[in-house]
């Protein structure tokens, strides 16, 4: 996985530092005894997925792989020795 760019784009980036604040707020939110705290975290955090999809559309994402592309990676992986 060193050699890609899996999940490095401005969507994925922006959509799982949203989702980790809502989690963050749920859990004090939790720990605290407020139910509406709680949900309040649970929807930022689904806000989250939202925005990072929203912002996949726009095209701060990975952008979809060719099936040449796709092919040569596949032949390249094979070609590799097995230790």
């Amino acid at each position: 996985m060193a050699g890609s760019s899996h999940g490095h784009t401005p969507a994925a980036w922006t959509g799982v530092i949203i989702s980790f604040i809502g989690f963050c707020v749920a859990g004090v939110f939790m720990v605290a005894a407020n139910p509406a705290g709680f949900w309040a975290g649970i929807g930022v955090t689904l806000l989250g997925a939202v925005v990072g999809l929203a912002m996949k559309m726009a095209g701060l994402g990975m952008p979809k792989e060719s099936p040449e592309y796709a092919a040569a990676r596949a032949r390249a992986g094979e070609a590799q020795p097995s230790h």
